[in-house]
């Protein structure tokens, strides 16, 4: 008698931190993990945006790329989504109606023992997925709004004490990302060699061109960089 065919199931890797200053290489050993697990990973999505922006382009790639019987692995729930709870909702329908289903550390994954049930038992398996699933993102929610009103009490105490001075600039990283631009890389090239977003390229970018038309050329490439830091981080 032949072996039995095994069936390996496909996966899609999605890779989050929430600045350009963060560093993804903590969350590589999830793609080896999911191969070690079993999983033929069909691409690895690398993102550098915050959690609570649903307009992330890599996390929208990778939700058009799904396939029927294909799984979701990130590090944590927090990785996929900090949206507030119906946005958050959506975009776990969204990954649902592709046909696919999340494999993240932390979430219990029924999908199988509702396969094989049927009635009412289907419908409470269904129901005890569905309010473990809303749990994890509301309590990822809550941790981002914890964070953010933390931060901006650290703030408001620095600043009556006068020692507010906002972020300091990566000077290196930025003249690393024009260099880069001059030599004739696109900005989405410029973004994966940098290792930072595409917004930040393109921020960096525009103010350095607004500074060399309105001030002499010898100016200095640290004015230009000083201007970028001080705009919005993703």
């Amino acid at each position: 008698m032949g072996q039995p065919n095994t069936i390996v199931q496909a996966a899609r890797v999605y890779l989050r931190v929430s600045t350009d200053e963060q560093d993804l290489a903590r969350q590589e050993s999830i793609v080896a993990g999911a191969r070690a697990a079993g999983f033929y990973v069909a691409a690895v999505y690398r993102e550098k945006a915050s959690g609570a922006r649903s307009d992330r382009p890599e996390l929208l790639r990778m939700v058009e790329d799904l396939q029927p019987g294909e799984v979701v692995v990130a590090e944590k729930i927090d990785r996929i989504s900090r949206l507030p709870l119906p946005e958050a909702e959506l975009l776990v329908a969204t990954i649902r109606g592709k046909g696919a289903r999340l494999a993240v550390p932390g979430i219990v994954d029924l999908s199988d023992l509702v396969a094989d049930s049927a009635g009412v038992a289907r419908i409470v398996l269904e129901a005890v997925q569905d309010m473990l699933l809303r749990v994890a993102l509301q309590t990822a929610r809550d941790d981002y709004e914890t964070r953010r009103e933390r931060q901006r009490e650290g703030i408001e105490i620095a600043k009556r004490a006068g020692r507010y001075t906002g972020r300091k600039p990566d000077l290196a990283h930025h003249r690393r990302i024009i260099g880069l631009r001059e030599a004739g890389m696109s900005i989405a090239r410029t973004a994966e060699l940098a290792g930072c977003s595409i917004a930040q390229v393109k921020r960096v970018t525009a103010l350095h061109r607004a500074r060399m038309i309105a001030r002499p050329i010898d100016a200095t490439v640290e004015e230009d960089e000083a201007a970028a830091s001080a705009g919005p981080s993703g």
